[in-house]
């Protein structure tokens, strides 16, 4: 039945899960948007910085923003890794289409069955003191775990939009998307720059598989369900835009907390890819799209 309590705590929970889905696109947005590099394998990074935060909360009750942050250097070391074994094998022989693409489907499903042997497949969660209850503002009710993980992901948007725009680094990887031999004849090293970018659009996996795990429970096999979802994200934003993955990010996610509060979660995704395919067809490049 339709009122509109229901309406103003669906949108509110729409627009907070917006930003916990723009944490998880930020990787997809540098690496596919700016890079062409299509890391299918970027949720099951995320789901592997869940693990993390799940283990250290497990073992030493760190909270799960901490563990997100202090594997920040970890994450970029292993998108540095992933990426020189990418660039080496695909990407420097002019065979990154099809082949690099099931590169990165053998990642994910190394990472995922890696998780699954270790964990099992029983869904694992943390404990913190924010998870669980809600305040109310009027009749709009307010979950601290969706509410952290949407202040926390429009900070790293924030912040991923601050090191494009004002650092040097920040500035090439911008430009090695555009001419990378331009880049190249200023004295900058694009495949040292790629692989800087790389190494930070994994690094952003590491926070937000922290937000996952405090949104709720995470299993080996959950990442499968964001693939198409953080894609989605990204196109809509238009390649590269970080401020455009947030935007989408959000406008995603009310349309999924809309149609699940009103019409039942199997039509959410349907009703998001509608969304980008109906703002595609208007505008190719997407909202912000260079």
């Amino acid at each position: 039945m339709f009122s509109l309590d229901l309406l103003l705590n669906a949108i509110l929970a729409g627009i907070l899960l917006g930003g916990f889905y723009a944490a998880v696109s930020l990787g997809i947005s540098l690496a596919f948007g700016l890079l062409d590099v299509v890391n299918i394998a970027h949720p099951a990074f995320v789901v592997f910085g869940s693990y993390a935060a799940y283990a250290m909360n497990d073992a030493f009750g760190v909270d799960p923003l901490v563990t997100g942050l202090l594997g920040i250097p970890v994450f970029f070391a292993l998108g540095v890794l992933v990426y020189r074994l990418y660039y080496v094998g695909f990407e420097r022989t002019g065979e990154e289409s099809l082949r690099g693409l099931v590169f990165f489907f053998g990642i994910l499903f190394i990472v995922e069955v890696s998780l699954l042997l270790k964990y099992g497949v029983d869904y694992r969660m943390v404990e913190t003191s924010y998870i669980g209850g809600a305040f109310h503002i009027g009749p709009v009710g307010i979950a601290p775990r969706l509410l952290v993980p949407f202040v926390v992901g429009v900070m790293m948007t924030s912040a991923l939009y601050l090191v494009l725009s004002r650092t040097f680094y920040g500035r090439a990887i911008m430009a090695v998307s555009q001419d990378s031999q331009a880049l190249r004849l200023l004295g900058a090293n694009p495949v040292r720059i790629k692989t800087i970018a790389f190494g930070l659009a994994i690094a952003t996996a590491s926070v937000a598989g922290a937000l996952m795990i405090i949104i709720g429970p995470v299993e080996p096999a959950i990442g499968r369900e964001y693939i198409g979802r953080v894609f989605a994200v990204a196109v809509l934003g238009g390649m590269g835009s970080v401020g455009g993955t947030l935007l989408a990010a959000v406008i995603l996610g009310v349309a999924e907390s809309l149609t699940s509060t009103f019409s039942g979660p199997s039509w959410s995704l349907a009703v998001s890819f509608g969304i980008l395919l109906g703002v595609l067809a208007v505008r190719r490049s997407g909202l912000f799209g260079r």
